[in-house]
């Protein structure tokens, strides 16, 4: 533990001087102009300390990869150089150097960049993803008629705006549901087997360990070792890293759904469009998490490359696995719910303090005038951005943005990702970033449950498939948290630089 407190320390050290290159201070990075609605500025405050620009029709920020956006040779070296950095890193935080790895390593980065490159620009690969997006869209609409009938009026937001536990939370509850159908059908098991099967193949892994990386795509990080249970018992200390990370690194399909509706709204297009990224996010990270995992933890091992999946039961007839997974979507909605509510509540406590502080100590007045107004008061997101600012400048983020986009990775680690994306929502809705490639990146940054929390949730779930595996799951808590991290990171770094 001390190892990797004492070598983050240093790197964060070391590498804040080298924000300064990015042509903007830290405290000088975001000074837009008021946003002008029929001749008035208007402006935007939150309980976080962050006042933000506020523009008409903000929802017609289009992501999309078809807006010209010039070449930037300076931005291209710099995500070249961040990606060389998160490798670094992992090198750095590697359990056993000497035996990294490195076709495995080069494998997956070249698989990464293969299929980042094939969905921003081959036609067909595109419209592929278009058509998994569109699904995921279409589900969205249909939880809306189960949610009508229990909340009625409620869910229109001309008349009640957003509510978040009547217009997210239901499509957590429908899309488990769903997933429990497809699994009680075999079919999500058919398409991992097969996914599994080409990882096997391409980056040298285990059985076990492939079908839980690519299970990881569509399942939590509980579900998914449920198809590997019987192999758990028996795996040595590089395989249980591989499928703590591969859950660290991911997103369960019923949160995808729920942060598409967050960040698309009520915009059909700009819901198409979240859902491609965050499908693809999804997807990236398998292979990332695979790379970063051996690299922390090697396996000087021969692998058993059988590709076999656990036949668990989820239900005893279509009815009762519908059931099942509704029972188990509600779980997750309450558990959600609850989590949100309480770790908002100690956010706004930790940052009433903070604040009370900056007013006695004049450091509020400072904050808001180096900010350009952006951040008004001393916070926890205010001194979250400034620690991660430089490692987004490495990565390529706009300059402007990165304190933003720090905060964001910040909330993620300390809170949940789940905080991060509703912030995200919110800073994008308030026309907050410089660069729309800041919110593209910021999006590929957030998938995955690399967290605190999540830690205790692995002991608990994976725990309790291989009660002999306990300590090693404790062992290896921060470091697939690390892992995780690094794993999205790098995804965001290639976005970043294929998109220019």
């Amino acid at each position: 533990m001390k190892r990797y407190v004492f070598c983050l320390v240093i790197l964060i050290f070391s590498i804040s001087s080298l924000s300064s290159y990015g042509g903007v201070q830290p405290d000088s990075v975001i000074q837009n102009e008021p946003a002008q609605i029929n001749g008035t500025s208007v402006q935007i405050s939150d309980t976080t300390g962050i006042k933000s620009d506020f523009k008409k029709n903000t929802s017609n920020l289009l992501l999309s990869y078809s807006q010209k956006r010039q070449f930037s040779f300076i931005t291209f070296l710099r995500g070249l150089g961040g990606m060389v950095i998160l490798l670094g890193l992992g090198f750095l935080f590697s359990k056993d150097r000497k035996h990294i790895p490195w076709k495995t390593v080069a494998v997956g980065l070249v698989f990464q960049i293969i299929l980042a490159i094939s969905i921003l620009y081959v036609p067909f690969v595109r419209s592929g993803f278009e058509i998994f997006g569109q699904l995921f869209v279409k589900i969205l609409d249909f939880t809306k008629a189960g949610s009508e009938f229990l909340f009625g009026s409620l869910l229109d937001m001309n008349k009640s705006g957003s509510i978040f536990a009547f217009q997210i939370l239901p499509t957590m509850v429908f899309f488990s549901a769903l997933t429990s159908l497809l699994f009680y059908w075999g079919i999500i098991q058919k398409v991992v087997w097969v996914m599994a099967w080409v990882f096997t193949r391409l980056m040298k892994l285990s059985g076990a360990e492939a079908l839980s990386a690519t299970a990881n795509i569509f399942l939590g990080m509980t579900e998914a070792p449920l198809m590997i249970k019987a192999y758990l018992p028996k795996m040595n200390h590089s395989e249980i890293m591989m499928v703590m990370t591969g859950g660290m690194a991911t997103l369960a399909g019923g949160v995808l759904a729920a942060y598409i509706g967050m960040l698309g709204g009520n915009d059909p297009v700009l819901r198409l469009e979240f859902a491609k990224h965050l499908l693809t996010a999804s997807v990236m990270a398998a292979p990332a998490a695979v790379v970063f995992s051996k690299m922390l933890v090697p396996n000087p091992d021969p692998v058993n490359q059988e590709v076999k999946i656990s036949k668990d039961i989820i239900g005893n007839n279509v009815l009762d696995a519908v059931a099942n997974g509704t029972t188990d979507g509600v779980k997750l909605a309450v558990n959600v719910a609850g989590m949100l509510l309480a770790f908002l509540a100690l956010l706004a406590m930790f940052n009433f303090g903070l604040g009370k502080i900056g007013d006695w100590t004049g450091i509020n007045e400072v904050i808001s005038q180096g900010t350009g107004g952006r951040f008004t008061h001393l916070s926890l997101q205010f001194l979250l951005g400034y620690l991660f600012a430089p490692i987004m400048w490495l990565i390529g983020v706009d300059a402007h943005d990165m304190m933003l986009v720090g905060r964001l990775l910040g909330e993620k680690l300390i809170l949940t990702e789940f905080i991060g994306y509703i912030s995200l929502s919110g800073l994008k809705a308030a026309d907050a970033f410089f660069d729309y490639k800041s919110v593209i990146m910021a999006t590929y940054m957030l998938c995955g449950f690399a967290n605190f929390a999540s830690i205790g949730i692995q002991i608990g779930g994976i725990g309790a498939l291989a009660p002999n595996k306990r300590v090693l799951l404790s062992r290896y808590g921060i470091p697939s948290v690390i892992a995780g991290t690094l794993a999205s990171l790098m995804s965001a770094t290639m976005i970043g630089v294929l998109l220019g």
